[in-house]
């Protein structure tokens, strides 16, 4: 798992074009973001880093439906890491793919219940807990740790590649500048602008259909412009 990537693969350009996109988005999350269960203020860490394993390959408003059932039955790290993976697994075929999400989670709540909760601060050492790749390594920084880490998935990806440019290399968590790039957007107020941007990907800079007319950042994306003359010819 990475460490933190370089801003120098940054151009000054797209480092302000970033800071204005974070800057634009957290006002209109403000009045449009969702207010999912994990969102709320009184949603535990153990909540939050066990949803980022649910959120996998499935869609919010699935684990939303499951997410009070779920956390009555499963409270803690140590409820979660008794239960055998095949009762675990009956809680989670409503989001698919549940005998591998069971075996992630009691992996996960198994290491978590053996060190008091808390997981290692880097990423290096994250890298060796059972069943953390870097975007749920990032996610137990950003949570636990306070860390201004990236929640990079296909969205933030999509949101980021259309203001600036296409990313170089196929697999986003090895792109040093689609990871910079990342990195740069939620360097500020960072739990709150992972969850704009994916709520902005959802809404407006969707994969199909995107809603570039009620953008404000129309005018600076490099999409945007692109689809704007292809309207116009």
């Amino acid at each position: 798992m990475p460490e933190h990537y370089s801003s120098q693969a940054l151009t000054p350009s797209e480092k302000r074009k970033l800071t204005r996109l974070r800057v634009a988005l957290l006002p209109w999350w403000d009045e449009h973001g969702e207010a999912f269960p994990w969102r709320r203020s009184e949603a535990s860490i153990y909540e939050r880093v066990c949803v980022e394993v649910l959120l996998q390959r499935t869609r919010r408003e699935t684990v939303s439906a499951i997410y009070a059932g779920f956390f009555e039955r499963f409270p803690d790290w140590h409820a979660l890491a008794l239960c055998p993976e095949e009762e675990l697994g009956q809680y989670l075929i409503p989001l698919g793919l549940w005998r591998r999400r069971a075996a992630s989670l009691g992996a996960l709540a198994r290491y978590a219940d053996e060190h008091g909760g808390v997981f290692p601060r880097t990423a290096k050492e994250l890298a060796k807990v059972p069943a953390v790749g870097q975007y749920l390594g990032n996610a137990i920084l950003l949570f636990q740790h306070g860390e201004p880490r990236p929640l990079v998935d296909v969205n933030m990806v999509r949101v980021i590649e259309r203001v600036l440019r296409p990313r170089r290399l196929a697999d986003i968590r090895h792109d040093p500048w689609l990871q910079a790039a990342a990195a740069w957007l939620v360097r500020s107020l960072s739990v709150e602008t992972n969850w704009a941007v994916l709520d902005f990907a959802a809404k407006v800079c969707r994969a199909r259909n995107p809603r570039c007319e009620e953008c404000q950042l129309a005018r600076q994306c490099s999409f945007a412009k692109a689809v704007g003359k292809g309207r116009r010819k």
